[in-house]
């Protein structure tokens, strides 16, 4: 659901708390950043714990100082672990998924690892950074460090659409998340949500209100194609967006 277009004063609230918000980020940032590197000769689950402590702070700060919250509905269809396939329209998911799931990895474009401090970071967190200009190669590597993270006992999060999407737009989904699915053997969960519409695409000003986050269940890869596999997880998801923005 869309918020409300702000009065001019509403307006003027709406930025200063944005401001804050974005002061706590870069402030937040400076402190967990080198704690990750620091961490760099002890354990994956040391610098994931310290890296996700920094994401889960965001999100309390997003609360606490821009009044958004989120809700979430089919917790309970969270076992084991698998592909997490997430309606990707803003910022808020890449913190926010760290709150919901347990540990994971991330399927994301390499240039995010260039990024002085933030992505040398996130480098030790051990993404699967791809090159989207070479489709071929990128699905490669998604299926074979994707299976790697899944048979050390984590998630994998991939944004099927391949980029963030505004809300009321639709792309077309990518196979690689599916390939890895299907040459994998373990299942795929569907996630819907609208952050979109609170935390805009490109957009600095955060909306107050209550994100609605939807888990569908897990769609077993042994069964299926990988292109029925990705039709399924499309439909489940496109269908709880029609949902959530009426």
């Amino acid at each position: 659901m869309t918020p409300p277009k702000p009065s001019s004063h509403n307006l003027f609230i709406l930025g200063l708390r944005s401001v804050v918000f974005f002061a706590f980020q870069v402030v937040t940032l400076f402190v967990f950043a080198p704690l990750v590197l620091l961490s760099f000769p002890f354990s994956y689950s040391i610098r994931y714990s310290i890296a996700s402590a920094w994401a889960k702070l965001v999100i309390k700060g997003l609360r606490v100082i821009c009044h958004l919250d989120f809700q979430v509905t089919g917790a309970e269809n969270i076992k084991g672990n698998g592909i997490i396939f997430c309606k990707h329209q803003s910022a808020w998911e890449t913190f926010a998924l760290q709150v919901i799931f347990p540990e994971q990895c991330w399927v994301l474009k390499r240039e995010l690892l260039w990024i002085p401090l933030f992505g040398w970071a996130l480098a030790l967190t051990q993404p699967i950074a791809i090159d989207r200009s070479k489709k071929s190669k990128s699905f490669k590597q998604i299926i074979k460090q994707g299976t790697e993270r899944l048979k050390s006992g984590r998630w994998v999060v991939i944004f099927p659409e391949g980029t963030r999407t505004a809300p009321g737009e639709k792309r077309k989904y990518l196979v690689g998340g599916a390939l890895l699915a299907e040459k994998s053997g373990y299942p795929v969960i569907p996630v819907a949500h609208n952050a979109g519409s609170y935390w805009r695409k490109k957009a600095f000003i955060k909306y107050p209100g209550t994100i609605q986050v939807k888990i569908g269940e897990m769609i077993d890869s042994k069964s299926i194609s990988a292109r029925e596999l990705n039709q399924q997880a499309e439909n489940w998801i496109e269908g709880q967006m029609e949902g959530m923005s009426e």
